[in-house]
């Protein structure tokens, strides 16, 4: 009976040093977890930041610009004479309309 002693205790030697490993596995892997998410949150927070610059310089880009017309509004931008863009339209009056 000795040696049947001797096996069981092996075997739970065995399985209490393999659950140390898996806990101590788990552990890491949740600090690895815990650092991930806190640099994605300090990315995101980044990106927020810069969504706010990017507004700020697009308003003053707006209002250094001026008044937009009615084919800038549409978003119908005129190319320069002579470059191949620009595109001459010519509006319909309301009397003029087919049906």
């Amino acid at each position: 009976m000795s040696q049947a002693d001797e096996d069981v205790t092996f075997f739970e030697r065995e399985r209490d040093r393999l659950a140390r490993d898996i806990t101590t596995g788990f552990e890491e892997l949740l600090s690895s977890t815990n650092v991930l998410n806190r640099k994605l949150e300090e990315v995101l927070g980044m990106t927020k930041e810069y969504d706010t610059i990017a507004e700020l310089w697009q308003s003053f880009y707006q209002l250094m610009r001026g008044p937009l017309t009615d084919e800038e509004d549409r978003g119908e931008k005129m190319g320069l004479p002579g470059t191949g863009g620009h595109v001459v339209a010519m509006k319909q009056s309301q009397g003029s309309e087919t049906r």
